[in-house]
């Protein structure tokens, strides 16, 4: 890590903190990611070799934990008390990003794979009670291999599919990847995109009333824009995003 050569806290902690990628990664593992693949499905454009490189040094900065996995065979990585206090921190940054950063989304951030990665991490299984509940999210504009995910929801736990896990599905979901985008990240109401189409719901009327709950949304997603900056809006896809593809092995 490079150095400001000062002796100032700020300056310090911005050696850690500042450098690229470095934000994310502590967001993914504050998120909920353990195993190296689920922590790089939340960055799908930083390199394996540099998100190990960049592991290591947080843990050589004290504020990464490393931990045998349940067998044994691999790793999992967790934040230390140093690392969870800085997540504030980065739900600050997601705020003060969503309030006043106004660039338009170019069609590469239109990111499929990171978008299923943050329903995974972020939605919340308990929302439609301990029993097993399936949902299956279908994103229209996307190629077939891409297109289906199913949520399966039981006792709390969540468990993402790319193929239909049988059983039945309990409620259906419909829309365009950039709809999608616009829900997740609240540039959208939930009851404005149902009630213009932009999403559609098919299910009973008691689990479809349950579904803002399941979205879960954080504060990030919550907080109002800044008055009179310019309008956000999202570039339309015109062709296949690009990043993490989740659907292959």
């Amino acid at each position: 890590m490079k150095s400001y050569g000062q002796f100032c806290a700020i300056a310090k902690a911005a050696e850690i903190f500042c450098e690229r990628w470095t934000a994310l990664v502590i967001r993914n593992l504050g998120a909920g990611a353990e195993r190296f693949s689920d922590i790089h499905r939340g960055v799908p454009h930083m390199s394996a070799t540099l998100l190990t490189q960049r592991l290591r040094q947080l843990e050589a900065e004290g504020l990464v934990e490393r931990r045998r996995s349940g067998t044994g065979k691999s790793w999992t990585y967790h934040l230390t008390d140093a690392g969870a206090e800085f997540m504030p921190l980065v739900g600050a940054l997601g705020i003060w990003g969503r309030r006043w950063t106004r660039r338009e989304l170019a069609e590469r951030e239109l990111d499929l794979g990171l978008l299923i990665w943050g329903l995974e991490y972020s939605v919340d299984p308990a929302a439609f009670g301990p029993e097993r509940h399936v949902l299956r999210l279908d994103v229209s504009d996307q190629p077939e291999h891409k297109r289906f995910y199913w949520f399966v929801c039981e006792s709390g736990n969540l468990d993402l599919c790319v193929s239909d896990p049988g059983g039945g599905t309990d409620l259906f979901l419909e829309a365009t990847l950039e709809d999608l985008i616009q829900v997740y990240r609240g540039d959208v109401a939930l009851t404005a995109a149902i009630e213009d189409g932009r999403l559609t719901v098919h299910g009973t009327r008691k689990l479809s009333r349950r579904l803002r709950h399941w979205f879960n949304f954080n504060n990030v997603a919550k907080t109002p824009l800044a008055e009179g900056g310019p309008a956000r809006r999202l570039i339309s896809a015109t062709s296949e995003p690009r990043g993490v593809d989740i659907a292959r092995p």
